[in-house]
């Protein structure tokens, strides 16, 4: 495990795998670096791959408020420990923070997306306003369990009974740990799943090389928002993993993005 210090003063875990060129992993709501491990692992031998914990999560420190600028700002960080520019590489919620961060201008030479989990039109309800408070009055109650529920029915939008079923799981406790961070996600959200359409500046300021993903089996509002997303950005490709929903295997992953990052 190495650290770098962000501009606020808080200290960043990571680990990198490889000596090749720097690509960033940056994952979603109810993840850590050793999530991102795996796929790490697979891009090892190519690239440098560094995972890491966001603020909040893992061996990271946090503080508050939060705000989304400070964990641009861990990127940032990230990107200048790596030697002032890298390629990014983020899932889900993590995709949303890639391209915030690519959009204020930091140091991304390409950037690869997998289902960033925006909501552009009505083909899904779109979350509640007070989505993101609501998680934090349950964290602050200490209803951890409630809050990561909360989230998985009104964010992903699984059902009660799957729900239900998730807490007997071995996975839950981990989940509830890192409870407070679902609103973080919530806020790097915020304005991109209310059915409205994307900020329209990113087609003038997201301009390097971008690949979204999606999975070929993922619900048709998934669908309709990434090919939303790549008809926005002027220099975007799509690949569709066939087969696949939001959680797809990093053996399936790793070549798309080995041969994306290397051309």
């Amino acid at each position: 495990m190495e650290t770098v210090t962000s501009a606020d003063g808080t200290t960043i875990a990571f680990e990198r795998s490889g000596d090749g060129p720097p690509v960033i992993l940056i994952g979603g709501a109810l993840g850590d670096r050793a999530t991102a491990e795996p796929l790490a692992d697979l891009l090892a031998p190519r690239f440098s791959a560094i995972a890491y914990d966001r603020r909040g999560r893992g061996d990271s420190g946090d503080a508050t408020p939060f705000s989304v600028d400070r964990e641009l700002d861990d990127i940032d960080a990230l990107i200048g420990q790596a030697g002032g520019s890298a390629c990014l590489f983020g899932h889900s919620s993590g995709a949303a923070l890639a391209i915030r961060a690519t959009a204020r201008g930091s140091g991304v030479a390409r950037l690869a997306l997998y289902e960033p989990p925006f909501i552009v039109d009505d083909s899904r309800r779109p979350v509640a306003a007070e989505y993101a408070d609501r998680l934090e009055e349950l964290v602050a109650a200490g209803d951890r369990g409630d809050a990561v529920a909360y989230f998985m029915t009104e964010g992903p939008g699984v059902s009660d009974d799957v729900v239900e079923q998730m807490r007997s799981s071995p996975a839950w406790p981990a989940f509830e740990v890192l409870a407070h961070t679902l609103s973080y996600d919530a806020r790097v959200m915020e304005g991109t799943m209310s059915g409205q359409p994307l900020p329209a500046e990113w087609s003038g300021s997201i301009t390097v090389p971008t690949l979204v993903m999606v999975g070929g089996a993922s619900p048709p509002w998934q669908q309709t928002s990434v090919l939303t997303l790549v008809e926005l950005l002027p220099n975007a490709e799509l690949r569709t993993l066939e087969g696949q929903e939001h959680g797809p295997p990093p053996e399936l992953v790793a070549p798309v993005l080995t041969e994306f990052f290397a051309s």
